[in-house]
């Protein structure tokens, strides 16, 4: 059993708790870091969390196998890397960074200290894109030649004010939405050489009406189009186009292949709750049983598309990485 600390009880937070404490046999959460005490005590209380305001102190605390992070993207890279220097294990929210530097660093210091870095991109486990990613990477498929997403739903009524900062969301539904299905399609076709991208709000802000559409040309010469919206009915899709068949996700446990000359076959998967799936994951690697599915390869280069889509943005529609 790993002990961990979350840092961070937003909205988020809670999930991320809830999603293991007195479920799991791999991870328990033992401490909390907030900032303020007062309106967490109950929830602290409930779910047997010890509350600190002092990260320094609780990075110094040998009870504790693991940190978790859910805290505004602007600080997951100096938490990540003070965490990785005094030892710990490290599960932060996606994204990582919104600078591919900072990503870098924050790997890195990882790295040097022999510590698990896990991310908070937990659509991956959903079963129908796990599905899609073993049918490509066994070759099945065939080799991708163009994928397409979309990943929208309206939640974003529901997040905290940091959320819509032009320094912490500055691309619409990318951090919150798109970036899940960003992960998958890298999983499916490797790093991002160029994107063109738009984004259009209907209103001004801190309304969430706003769409975002994105042109990606990965480095292995697939094309993808990625598109996620804030003000919709929760929606998944991913499709992933080869020279004789394609597979399309349609939501979490749905999985539509077709085959040159043949009938669409159907695929249907029991539901999973993938946070839980994905913080487990986590604790299997940082207790040595196996490795982290998503490498940290993986983490920096959708981190450096999500910057990629943000120049983009703030230039004229092209950027390249």
């Amino acid at each position: 059993m790993i002990t961990a600390a979350i840092v961070g009880l937003g909205r988020w937070g809670r999930t991320l708790v809830g999603a293991v404490q007195g479920k799991s046999e791999r991870l328990r959460f033992t401490h909390a870091v907030v900032r303020r005490e007062a309106p967490h005590r109950e929830f602290a209380a409930a779910h047997g969390l010890g509350l600190s305001d002092d990260y320094d102190a609780v990075l110094a605390d040998g009870g504790i196998d693991a940190i978790v992070i859910a805290t505004p993207h602007s600080l997951h890279c100096r938490q990540v890397t003070a965490a990785a220097q005094a030892g710990k294990h490290v599960f932060c929210e996606k994204p990582l960074s919104l600078a591919a530097t900072e990503a870098a660093s924050a790997v890195a210091a990882c790295e040097r200290a022999g510590v698990v870095l896990g991310i908070g991109t937990d659509k991956r486990f959903h079963p129908a894109v796990g599905e899609l990613i073993r049918l490509v990477k066994t070759g099945e498929l065939g080799q991708p030649i163009h994928l397409e997403a979309h990943f929208s739903n309206e939640v974003a009524g529901s997040f905290s004010p940091w959320r819509f900062a032009p320094a912490e969301s500055p691309a619409g539904g990318l951090t919150g939405t798109g970036i899940h299905m960003l992960d998958a399609m890298i999983a499916l076709a490797g790093s991002v050489r160029r994107v063109q991208a738009q984004l259009l709000a209907h209103k001004p802000p801190p309304d969430p009406l706003d769409s975002l559409s994105v042109l990606i040309e990965f480095a292995s010469g697939a094309s993808g189009l990625l598109a996620a919206v804030r003000s919709t009915p929760m929606f998944a899709r991913l499709h992933a186009f080869a020279r004789h068949a394609s597979a399309e996700m349609r939501g979490p446990t749905e999985l539509v292949m077709r085959r040159s000359g043949a009938e669409p076959q159907c695929q249907r998967f029991a539901p999973v709750d993938t946070v839980r799936a994905n913080l487990e994951a986590f604790a299997d690697a940082a207790a040595g049983i196996a490795p982290y599915p998503i490498p940290p390869a993986q983490i920096m280069a959708v981190t450096a598309a999500c910057e990629a889509v943000v120049n983009a943005l703030a230039i004229d529609g092209r950027s390249s990485l």
